[in-house]
């Protein structure tokens, strides 16, 4: 298919006694579906994992824009940069602070704020300057906004060198007139020069958020949509599970047990084990990730540059299959490649095959991985009577792989690699 606008991507994996997402209480997530419990691995834990994969087909090992999800980005990647640079804490807390004001306000900070960023004893005996600089939730910025933004803030302070050298001066203290004066040129950022400047970075905000999106409320930053959308995984089967009790062993109490006059454990636990097959799905909008890459407008992401796009779905088609959330490493080794990946690529409304599971598959003899094949070959076999075929598809499998491809209409199989080097050549138009 030339130029399709999305792709699906559907993976069916294998996961024997693990944890592999815990609700607040400790147990493994659930969800009800069909009349029955459901292991569920939620898509932020799927998405952190996949986003933050050091190894081969990494989304960083690329040469892109980092996106910095944080609290403390305006200290750490604006504030502390410049100081380390030699500009004056005084004034650079004071435009780090006007400038995050402008960004998640949308709106001039207050002079007294200012103020006492800039000289800290105006505030009360709990005033810490720093704390200011925080944001209240996790903020998501790209490498290209922080140094734009740096280079903004180091602007204004050299211009201003000359008017104001006390803070330049070792030892110096300025005069009330003085930290006003500083406050009035370090708040003065004008907020359309911002909003303008901002949207025409490229990769403004980073891979992570071109990919995933950013939510915002300023009308200055740009707000990103997902151009990659992650479901919750489950088990296509009932839930599976069991508390396993555990116990450490206090070695020099086993092995010396004269000095403490007793034997046994040292600690006595239990904890949530689980096991299932999972089924996951991904959709990338392949028009708004090449929108969100090359910073042009969706309608133009036929004309543009798609060699990026291509090479990041590329590697997600690796992570998907191969990156498991990564709880509990040490005691349950939860490492597990896919046992079926299937992708589509076409230019229709995208549908989940999760219903294909919306009755439980049976835990009979027959086994889970064959059981769920069938659901889901039956599944796909009446979608594709009831709509017609919409979609041109790749499947590699193992196991009873036949009930898949004969039930899809598909001669054989093929290999992950090259289903990733496929889905690479259908977003350039290859």
């Amino acid at each position: 298919m030339s130029n399709p606008k999305f792709l699906q991507i559907h993976t069916l994996t294998s996961y024997p006694a693990t944890l592999l997402n815990r609700d607040d209480a400790g147990f493994a997530k659930r969800l009800p579906f069909g009349g029955a419990s459901r292991t569920r691995v939620s898509s932020q834990c799927l998405k952190y994992h996949w986003r933050n994969f050091e190894g081969e087909h990494s989304l960083y090992s690329l040469d892109v824009a980092k996106t910095y999800r944080s609290r403390e980005t305006f200290q750490r990647k604006l504030a502390w940069p410049l100081i380390n640079a030699g500009h004056p804490e005084p004034l650079v807390r004071a435009g780090v602070g006007s400038v995050k004001e402008f960004l998640l306000g949308g709106k001039k900070a207050k002079k007294a704020d200012i103020e006492k960023l800039i000289d800290p004893s105006k505030g009360d005996d709990k005033y810490d300057p720093w704390e200011e600089l925080q944001s209240s939730q996790i903020t998501i910025f790209g490498e290209p906004e922080m140094k734009y933004l740096r280079e903004l803030i180091q602007s204004r302070i050299e211009e201003i060198k000359d008017d104001f050298p006390v803070y330049w001066e070792e030892g110096s203290q300025p005069d009330k007139d003085t930290v006003s004066a500083a406050a009035d040129v370090m708040r003065d950022f004008s907020k359309g020069d911002l909003k303008k400047n901002l949207k025409g970075l490229e990769q403004a905000s980073g891979l992570d958020a071109a990919m995933f999106g950013r939510m915002v409320t300023s009308d200055i930053l740009a707000r990103g949509d997902a151009a990659i959308h992650v479901a919750h995984s489950f088990t296509t089967h009932e839930e599976e599970s069991e508390s396993d009790y555990f116990s450490a062993v206090d070695e020099l109490r086993r092995d010396e047990p004269e000095e403490s006059g007793e034997l046994g454990a040292g600690h006595i636990n239990s904890t949530e084990l689980s096991s299932g097959l999972f089924y996951n799905y991904v959709v990338v909008d392949i028009p708004l990730l090449v929108s969100n890459l090359q910073g042009v407008s969706r309608s133009e992401w036929n004309q543009t540059d798609k060699t990026l796009a291509a090479e990041v779905v590329k590697r997600m088609v690796h992570l998907i299959a191969t990156v498991s959330p990564g709880a509990k490493l040490g005691s349950t080794a939860p490492y597990s490649y896919a046992q079926c990946l299937l992708v589509e690529a076409g230019n229709s409304q995208p549908r989940t095959l999760a219903n294909a599971f919306q009755e439980a598959v049976p835990t009979n003899r027959d086994g889970i991985l064959t059981n769920t094949y069938r659901a889901l070959g039956d599944f796909v076999a009446d979608m594709d009577q009831m709509y017609g075929k919409t979609t041109e598809r790749r499947l590699a499998a193992t196991g009873p792989k036949d009930i898949l491809t004969e039930k899809l209409g598909m001669d054989s199989t093929s290999s992950v690699p090259d289903i990733a080097n496929w889905v690479a050549n259908q977003i350039k138009g290859a």
